[in-house]
């Protein structure tokens, strides 16, 4: 092990310390998230918690909204929902368990792998990557509900790859499956362990072949049965067309659409600002690699951790959009090898320094390893109010503002009213707690320079007279549409004579630079134009 101490007896103080700290690991982290529970929604958090909320009412993913995303988040946000309540609050609470869960586990496989001292260095430092901006650690994306379920079927696959416990393996098996079916991404960290457990039946002699193939089976059963019965489930719902159409034939085409030569600009895009806030963690994760791949004796450990890390990498790729969040991916990997590289330190020390003086210096690489990330996010982890840490990290996205237009249609519609948003802010919806006039609650897809383009906003354009809503609001924002000099233009063409004849505006929400806001409500908007080139537009139905 890279273990200062080699096996603590029982009773060793060290013992309980190292708990103690994990615990307060634990703790700490909650804390900030608990601190900033308040903080609004962004766009995949309100997509997938109005979704979560509608199947609470009976209507599945793909017949309530449509998504390319695959069903198993919305199963967890609806969960969720059900017990803390139908409020983004409940969701960040949730997030807070998922985490804390998160953490333990990787301390146990790190453990497992280079010791207690490993494991709760990288316990530690996947709680503050966890927590940091550069990969939207705060806002409750799918990709911390993937790794969860991943990184227990990768512990039992640890634990059990050399023992054929098949019931085990079976479980694994599920877990991957659940993963994959919460992010397509997940279906890496599935291949990831089964080329393990190849690897696992190859190296010893003779090699057992029945065995070796009756274990991949089983494995392979258990990743397979959570998709199955989803396909099953929507088979018998009659909606297997448009589950499959959304989250494979379209998700397809959205994930060949950026060029491979773009690929290494947009990565180092999004992966420096990361690697900024955390030098230190990183410096210790790249000496952990050094060290399992020179060090004769921890070379074993050598092919999962690479390998994960390897997948893990695999997983964000996908696309080549490299989104702020796909990172949460490489966190668990980055994490052991950093956790590898600081037990390595401190196991170079021992019998050097006296226990008082090697405790005191392992203390101070721990500090200053976390404390530089720490005081890089200090601005949002610490310092300023949920809504400001909101504004700050994601700019004029109108994600507070949302909350008042929300408050504004629940106090002047009826609970059976409809509404529609001309734009991507699907986050209304959750909050007002009305039904969408519309399948589509995202206009990226409109945007997109796919085939699929013009049909799409035909039929958006169909479902809305068909359903003629009560409120409508008009967001004026490019982040909402992110629209291309060759977009399909008829949503707007229409939407200009739709609105004229049918609705009249009731309130003006603008941003403006430096983040100040103004509203305008009822008889204050009469004849206003907007003077910023940011703004929302709420819409009442004329009588």
């Amino acid at each position: 092990m890279l273990s200062a101490d080699k096996k603590p007896n029982d009773g060793d103080p060290r013992d309980l310390w190292r708990w103690v700290v994990l615990l307060l690991i634990i703790v700490c982290a909650a804390a900030i998230r608990i601190r900033l529970s308040t903080m609004p929604f962004e766009r995949d958090e309100g997509e997938y918690a109005y979704i979560a909320q509608q199947m609470l009412k009976g209507v599945p993913p793909y017949v309530s909204a449509y998504s390319m995303k695959l069903p198993g988040i919305y199963a967890v946000y609806a969960l969720i929902l059900a017990v803390f309540g139908q409020t983004h609050i409940a969701i960040h609470l949730g997030l807070v368990i998922v985490n804390a869960a998160t953490i333990l586990v990787i301390f146990w496989l790190t453990k497992d792998l280079f010791g207690e001292l490993a494991g709760i260095a990288s316990a530690g430092t996947y709680a503050i990557m966890s927590l940091a901006t550069p990969v939207l650690g705060l806002s409750a994306n799918a990709e911390h509900f993937v790794i969860l379920p991943a990184l227990v079927g990768l512990l039992l696959i640890y634990r059990t790859a050399d023992k054929r416990r098949y019931v085990r393996l079976f479980a694994a098996g599920l877990l991957f499956g659940l993963a994959f079916v919460i992010k397509q991404h997940g279906i890496f960290f599935a291949v990831f362990a089964a080329v393990y457990l190849l690897y696992c039946g190859l190296r010893h002699r003779p090699i057992k072949w029945k065995g070796l193939i009756f274990t991949q089976l089983v494995f392979m059963v258990g990743v397979i049965t959570p998709f199955a019965l989803v396909c099953l489930l929507y088979r018998q719902a009659g909606v297997f067309e448009k589950f499959w159409f959304w989250t494979f034939t379209y998700a397809g085409k959205y994930a060949t659409a950026v060029p491979l030569s773009l690929a290494p600009s947009y990565f180092l895009v999004q992966f420096v600002p990361i690697f900024k806030s955390a030098m230190p963690i990183w410096s210790l994760a790249l000496l952990g690699l050094v060290v399992i791949i020179i060090v004769r004796r921890l070379r074993p450990t050598a092919v999962f951790t690479v390998g994960l890390l390897a997948f893990s990498f695999i997983a964000i790729c996908p696309g080549f959009y490299f989104r702020e969040h796909y990172f949460i991916f490489l966190l668990p990997a980055v994490a052991l090898l950093a956790g590898a590289g600081f037990a390595f330190l401190n196991n170079q020390l021992v019998g050097r320094l006296s226990s008082s003086c090697l405790w005191r210096v392992t203390v101070l690489v721990g500090a200053i390893a976390a404390g530089f990330t720490l005081y890089q996010q200090r601005a949002y982890l610490f310092y300023n109010t949920p809504v400001n840490v909101c504004r700050l990290i994601y700019g004029v996205n109108p994600f507070p503002e949302s909350l008042k237009i929300a408050d504004f249609i629940r106090a002047n519609s009826d609970a059976n009213d409809t509404i529609v948003v001309i734009g991507s802010e699907p986050q209304i919806y959750f909050y007002s707690g009305r039904r969408a006039a519309t399948r589509y609650i995202y206009t990226y897809p409109l945007m997109e320079t796919h085939h699929y383009a013009a049909e799409m906003q035909k039929e958006m354009i169909g479902e809305i007279k068909s359903a003629k809503p009560e409120f409508m609001v008009f967001v004026n924002i490019p982040t909402s549409w992110l629209h291309r000099p060759d977009s399909v233009q008829d949503i707007f063409k229409w939407c200009d004579s739709y609105v004229s004849s049918f609705y009249d505006t009731v309130g003006i929400i603008e941003m403006h630079p430096y983040g100040q806001i103004t509203s305008r409500w009822n008889e204050e908007v009469i004849g206003y134009k907007p003077a910023s080139k940011y703004w929302v537009a709420v819409l009442k139905r004329k009588r």
